[in-house]
């Protein structure tokens, strides 16, 4: 979201599970463990049928925890006197980066030889990686988006 020269992003990691298709996958999965399951308690083997059960719960587990991470976000305000980055944790701490946009920096930096990126802000000697959930192509994205709103916040005609 920009106006005139203050601008605001909010990055978030990409969840391709929405929580209906959540409830569906898990309806999907307890049906089946429980129609197997009776088939083997049926047959005598009636401990199958616990662990049938216990696979149910771990994959459940399991996608809690990740949609968990799903709420960590950061956050880039962006003022003519203040460059803000605030990572948000899926646990709700908060962690600020804060400069002049006049001297900060992005960076689009291609980390490993198998061409994979990291994103990262420096200013004033300092820096911070950022954007870490984002997909590469996304990190160059947003690299692009954030120089142009520093270039128009310090009212350059670049």
């Amino acid at each position: 979201m920009q106006s005139g020269k203050d601008a605001r992003f909010v990055l978030h990691p990409h969840r391709s599970l929405t929580p209906n298709g959540f409830l569906i996958m898990m309806s999907l999965i307890s049906l089946v463990s429980f129609i197997v399951g009776i088939v083997f308690f049926l047959m005598g083997a009636w401990p199958v049928f616990g662990f049938f059960g216990l696979d149910v719960a771990l994959i459940y587990w399991a996608f809690k925890l990740n949609y968990r991470s799903g709420r960590e976000y950061e956050t880039v305000d962006l003022t003519p006197e203040l460059l803000t980055l605030t990572h948000v944790h899926p646990s709700g701490k908060r962690e600020a980066f804060e400069c002049n946009p006049y001297w900060a920096r992005v960076a689009c930096k291609v980390d490993r030889p198998d061409g994979r990126t990291s994103l990262w802000l420096s200013a004033q000697g300092k820096a911070v990686r950022f954007g870490t959930f984002l997909t590469d192509a996304e990190r160059r994205d947003f690299a692009d988006a954030l120089t142009g709103a520093l270039v128009a916040s310090r009212g350059s005609k670049f």
